[in-house]
């Protein structure tokens, strides 16, 4: 079935809540829910809700706020071929349209990995009994999903990986806290990429147990760097962490994490002739490594 869509207008029937696609995107602050209620009271719902076989796709906070109200809203209808046609165009137009935070723009594109695995999966099954046409298939054209999607976004072939730990990670979290997911997602509650990627390869205890600390506030985030520990004392190895990064991704890394100490010691203090100077030393460092890469 080719992807296509028509549009219906003024339109007050109920649409279909899919728990799983709903999960997938960030919930409002207050502050900016209230204000879309503002406008959506005051002009109408002017953005068309998208919608796949009844099903809502995008604009489900202006659909809450419709159904509270009683107003009626107009539905543009797509048509895929399947959920995780369905799940990779939600991801796309997330990453397209919003100002996404590091960790938000890392777990939509483990998403992404893990659905795109699906479809190419689901080809290849149905495929099985042409296996000649692969075979004959140049080399050169045979591209693996993880090297499809870090051209696609720009970032590197292990960059895709790790973002599939991500995922997993804040996927099995979301499990058995809904809240904890999204308070990660949201940057409300901090926890390095680092222990992502160990809970992804962990047991529901280790999940259960990081869940128990964030609600209880004793959980530390680990940063990457000289001196951090595996949490029993032991040094990390810093340099395995770093080992399947691009160099301009550990360069970037490192100064960043740099910048923001220098940052933090100006914190308190008023002078802002050190904050401009340190500003300034950042910025030098970030136009260097654009002229090299």
């Amino acid at each position: 079935m080719e992807n296509g869509f028509n549009i219906d207008f003024v339109t007050t029937h109920e649409l279909v809540i899919d728990e799983k696609f709903a999960r997938m995107f960030p919930v409002l602050d207050e502050r900016t829910s209230v204000g879309l209620e503002e406008s959506i009271l005051q002009f109408g719902c002017v953005i068309p809700l998208i919608v796949w076989e009844g099903v809502l796709l995008d604009g489900h906070n202006r659909y809450k706020i419709l159904k509270k109200h009683g107003l009626p809203f107009n539905t543009i209808n797509l048509e895929f071929a399947s959920r995780d046609l369905v799940e990779i165009w939600i991801i796309e137009n997330q990453i397209e349209r919003r100002n996404l935070t590091p960790i938000q723009l890392s777990f939509y594109r483990g998403l992404h990995y893990h659905a795109e695995k699906r479809v190419v999966g689901n080809m290849s099954g149905r495929n099985q009994h042409n296996v000649e046409l692969v075979q004959n298939e140049p080399i050169a054209k045979i591209q693996s999903t993880a090297d499809k999607l870090a051209m696609k976004y720009e970032v590197s072939r292990s960059t895709i990986k790790r973002d599939a730990q991500v995922a997993d990670a804040l996927n099995a979290i979301g499990d058995v806290s809904p809240d904890i997911k999204m308070d990660i997602l949201t940057g409300k509650t901090r926890i390095s990429k680092v222990q992502l990627k160990e809970l992804a390869a962990g047991s529901e205890e280790d999940v259960s147990a990081v869940i128990s600390q964030i609600e209880e506030g004793t959980h530390k985030s680990r940063r990457t760097g000289a001196g951090n520990t595996d949490g029993e004392g032991a040094v990390s190895d810093v340099g395995d962490y770093f080992a399947d990064m691009q160099p301009w991704e550990v360069q970037f890394a490192k100064m960043t994490d740099e910048f923001r100490q220098v940052m933090r010691s100006h914190a308190k203090t008023e002078d802002t002739v050190a904050v401009r100077a340190s500003l300034r030393q950042y910025i030098d460092m970030l136009e260097e490594l654009y002229r090299g890469i």
